[in-house]
């Protein structure tokens, strides 16, 4: 039974790599899922800048086919007054959020390494209150800290340097993002943490991608989807079934928003969104 939740969604996609792929996914992917009622679809930043021109162009794309557009950008790969110059494109764009990232660092910057935070004071400095900041979370700690405690210190450190939002890492333990946030609220830091929520579509690509990205898969989880694995439509229904319990039990908790990392796909996502009584269409 549809929750008919009215909890706000957001979509993420990667920038495609020629002019088909653009065509495919504002057409297709990004069009099926307009009509779900995102508030906005984010573009992500390729590790050291590398798909800095194709991220402005599926921005640009989205934006001019009047959907609200957020891209991702990160202080790697690039120096300050070229971010300051794309920064600024994206705000002649009409782009009203952006989201800051670390991203990988230069050797360069070896001995002077550079942060999300330095990034979200860079904007403030020269852009005032002009963007929305969001920044990344991570609830099963980053691979990168050292500790819960540390991980927990460079979040609110970017909240201090003026982010006004946070999107998670996505997880399957919603113990992780609960103590996240009830972490953070003792620490004074009270801006809305959106879960990220991955849908599960291929048993071997989320195991991989989740080991790089530090994203706990449980134990339970693991075995049922292995035990799926070489049908797709068995492992597609069990994914949507799980993932369709996680955003319940996040909307139950009273998370502001549901954020989903789509792939540049559609099907799982729509029917989880359906699932949730969010499509509008």
């Amino acid at each position: 039974m549809a929750l008919k939740s009215m909890t706000p969604v957001s979509f993420e996609f990667f920038p495609p790599r020629d002019t088909a792929g653009r065509e495919k996914l504002t057409t297709g992917t990004a069009t099926k899922l307009a009509a779900l009622g995102p508030e906005y679809f984010s573009v992500t930043y390729g590790a050291g800048g590398s798909t800095k021109e194709g991220t402005k162009q599926t921005v640009t794309d989205l934006m001019n086919r009047g959907w609200n557009a957020v891209p991702h950008l990160s202080v790697g790969g690039t120096d300050q007054q070229s971010t300051l110059d794309l920064v600024a494109f994206y705000k002649e764009l009409g782009v009203k959020k952006i989201l800051c990232l670390r991203g990988d660092q230069a050797e360069s910057d070896a001995h002077n390494p550079q942060y999300a935070e330095d990034l979200v004071r860079l904007i403030r400095q020269h852009f005032g209150d002009r963007f929305e900041i969001v920044v990344g979370a991570y609830p099963e700690v980053h691979p990168d800290s050292a500790s819960s405690q540390d991980d927990l210190m460079f979040f609110k450190r970017k909240v201090d340097a003026g982010a006004d939002v946070a999107i998670t890492q996505y997880f399957y333990n919603i113990e992780a993002y609960e103590h996240f946030v009830d972490q953070c609220q003792s620490l004074g830091v009270d801006i809305p943490i959106v879960p990220g929520v991955m849908p599960i579509t291929n048993y071997a690509s989320l195991r991989r991608f989740s080991e790089k990205a530090g994203a706990d898969i449980p134990r339970w989880l693991d075995k049922a989807m292995a035990q799926h694995q070489d049908s797709d439509e068995e492992l597609g229904k069990f994914g949507v079934e799980v993932v369709t319990r996680l955003c319940e039990r996040l909307i139950e908790l009273g998370a502001p928003a549901l954020h989903f990392y789509t792939l540049n796909r559609w099907g799982a996502t729509t029917k989880v969104c359906t699932n949730l009584g969010l499509n509008v269409s």
